[in-house]
């Protein structure tokens, strides 16, 4: 249930749907530029995509063309900053509605032992 309040607050707020938008256009752009220039299926251009960005890098797919041997570079340096400050609002975000809620906890239960020692 917190994941889910969580969640919709975020999507709620523009700025963090506006990052979430650009993150998904980065990861879109990239999915069609390996499509066309590489030949690769959607599936995995959205997989090497992702692999690219997250710096996982398995090693199973590589750019065999120039053109997408230089869009991985030019992808590399723009995507990588864009899907460590995603991941960093998300974090950010999760762990201010759990301080919220924690807080609004001990509120609840200093209330209840102010009604017992009254």
């Amino acid at each position: 249930m917190f994941f889910y309040r969580t969640l919709i607050s975020f999507l709620q707020d523009d700025e963090y749907r506006d990052l979430l938008i650009t993150t998904i256009m980065i990861v879109l752009v990239g999915t069609l530029t390996y499509h066309y220039i590489e030949g690769w299926s959607l599936i995995d251009s959205l997989y090497f995509s992702v692999v690219t960005l997250t710096t996982i890098g398995y090693g199973d797919f590589a750019p065999k063309t120039d053109g997408g041997k230089l869009f991985t570079v030019l992808y590399i340096i723009i995507g990588i900053g864009m899907i460590l400050s995603f991941i960093n609002t998300i974090q950010h975000h999760y762990t201010h509605m759990r301080y919220k809620e924690r807080k609004e906890i001990l509120r609840k239960k200093l209330k209840k032992q102010e009604k017992f020692t009254d």
